[in-house]
């Protein structure tokens, strides 16, 4: 008899405190559509946008290099980073495509993304990455060197 009483205790104790879901409402989550590859006329309207940016940023063209920023990148680039962009990036050598796509940024969207690589770097990693993220109109949203460094 004690342990009957004692399993409809615990069975009642734990129909008393249970918790009743009422309005259940659904969260539609803000993820943006994958992408993963661009298409060749995204490549060379971004290639064409880099490599014009490339040339103004060798002849010190601040009026050039706004024109095709962003604004969101204009408001953040100061003449500093301008300094430091072209003391990174090596003009004496040419730069190729190494891969293109799209880079997830922390706001949750997808930019198209091209990286650059030196002609002469052979290996199948480079040492030496430049890395440029354009928004879907051809503005140039960041640039960042990358160096491998031991």
């Amino acid at each position: 008899m004690k342990s009957i009483f004692l399993v409809f205790s615990v069975l009642v104790v734990q129909f008393c405190f249970s918790q009743k879901v009422k309005n259940v409402q659904k969260k539609e989550s803000k993820n943006t559509q994958q992408k993963f590859s661009l298409d060749k006329g995204q490549i060379a309207l971004f290639d064409g946008q880099f490599v014009k940016f490339i040339a103004a940023l060798q002849s010190s063209d601040r009026k050039a290099m706004e024109n095709l920023l962003s604004p969101k990148a204009k408001q953040a680039i100061t003449d500093n980073v301008y300094k430091k962009l072209s003391t990174d990036i090596n003009f004496n050598k040419k730069l190729v495509i190494f891969k293109t796509g799209y880079k997830s940024m922390i706001g949750g969207g997808n930019y198209p993304m091209i990286q650059y690589k030196y002609s002469d770097d052979v290996s199948e990693f480079p040492k030496e990455i430049i890395t440029a993220v354009f928004e879907e109109n051809g503005k140039i949203l960041g640039i960042k060197p990358y160096k491998q460094e031991k």
